[in-house]
């Protein structure tokens, strides 16, 4: 697969930490001219070009695939992977926390893509892969808020595909699993027993373990590349089988 997105131009947000970061540094070791954006893009800079941006903020987002286009000459690829986290029941979280998720998990996506299209309908190999979450097919206990954005992200993947496959721009959704990141480990360090809470976090995949952002980047990189021409309107699982799969209880 070394070199299939050769002369490509990659835009992730969210690249600098975590399964971004994981996906920039693919996409770039596959030949892509990759660009990060982020609020700190420096961790990615050795793979790709760092742009500040905030998807949260609209001239943010458009300074930001503007620089990416003028920089690297072209966009042929979205990844949008930025976002926060949230716990809690729908009791739980105040009206602005859920403004707040709403607007970087769901609004984010928006900003970054309509920022993007002009460009990726210049593209010969035009693509947005969005990064949505086993919340949002799966019902996780403390997650209301979380998963609500995350349901909309794959509500509006499917959408997204559907108005722009006639134009040849290829729209998917990558669906991981609990993640071995730095967000998630930031969610254990601050319960009272973190180590308990990820032998949980462990036990309720079938495979018994987290899944890595490397494993997510390489499905991204899948749905993203040219040789994928088929690919569009996909929710890929890469989930350790907590979606579909159900065990029988261990036996103590």
């Amino acid at each position: 697969m070394i070199g299939d997105f050769d002369g490509l131009v990659a835009a992730v947000t969210g690249g600098g930490s975590g399964i971004g970061l994981a996906t920039a540094r693919l996409l770039a070791a596959r030949g892509a001219s990759v660009a990060s954006l982020d609020l700190d893009p420096a961790p990615a800079a050795e793979s790709a070009l760092p742009v500040a941006a905030d998807v949260a903020d609209d001239d943010s987002v458009r300074a930001a695939v503007a620089t990416v286009v003028e920089r690297l000459g072209a966009l042929d690829v979205l990844v949008n992977n930025a976002g926060i986290g949230a716990t809690g029941t729908v009791e739980d979280n105040s009206e602005e926390e859920w403004r707040r998720v709403l607007d970087v998990n769901l609004l984010g996506i928006v900003r970054a893509s309509r920022a993007a299209l002009p460009h990726l309908r210049r593209s010969s190999a035009p693509a947005i892969v969005n990064t949505c979450s086993i919340a949002a097919v799966a019902g996780l206990p403390r997650r209301a808020l979380y998963s609500a954005t995350k349901g909309a992200v794959l509500a509006l993947t499917l959408a997204m595909a559907a108005d722009h496959v006639g134009e040849g721009i290829r729209v998917n959704c990558v669906v991981p699993g609990t993640a071995d990141t730095p967000w998630v480990r930031r969610l254990l360090d601050a319960t009272p027993d973190p180590e308990r809470e990820l032998a949980a976090l462990r036990a309720r995949q079938p495979t018994g373990r987290l899944v890595s952002a490397e494993e997510v980047a390489h499905a991204i990189a899948y749905l993203a590349s040219p040789l994928a021409p088929s690919t569009v309107g996909t929710a890929l699982a890469v989930d350790g089988g907590m979606q579909g799969l159900r065990l029988p209880a261990k036996r103590r």
